[in-house]
C-alpha cells in the first residue's frame, strides 16, 4: 500500500483526492482484511482532517460575513 498512516495531506483537495482513491481501492474488493482495515483507518484520518479544514473555512466565512457579530476576530492561520 502506498498510503502512510502518519502523513497529513498537503491540503483539503489533496486529502479529498486521497480519500476518493482509498474508496475506489476498497470498492475493488481485492485487498486482504488487514489491508482493508489499514485503508479504512487512513480514510477515517483523512475524513477528520478534511472536516477540520471545512470547519475552519466555515468559521472564516462567518467572521468575514459578520454572521457571528459577537465572535472575537481571529488571525487567519494555516492549519497544516
Amino acid at each position: 500500500m502506498t498510503h502512510a498512516a502518519d502523513t497529513r495531506p498537503q491540503g483539503f483537495e489533496d486529502g479529498l483526492t486521497e480519500l476518493e482513491s482509498l474508496v475506489d481501492t476498497l470498492e475493488q474488493g481485492e485487498l486482504t482484511l488487514e489491508q482493508s482495515l489499514a485503508c479504512f483507518e487512513r480514510g477515517i484520518e483523512l475524513t477528520r482532517t478534511c472536516r477540520q479544514a471545512l470547519d475552519a473555512a466555515e468559521q472564516k466565512v462567518r467572521i468575514l460575513t459578520g454572521e457571528s457579530p459577537n465572535a472575537p476576530p481571529e488571525p487567519f492561520r494555516n492549519h497544516d
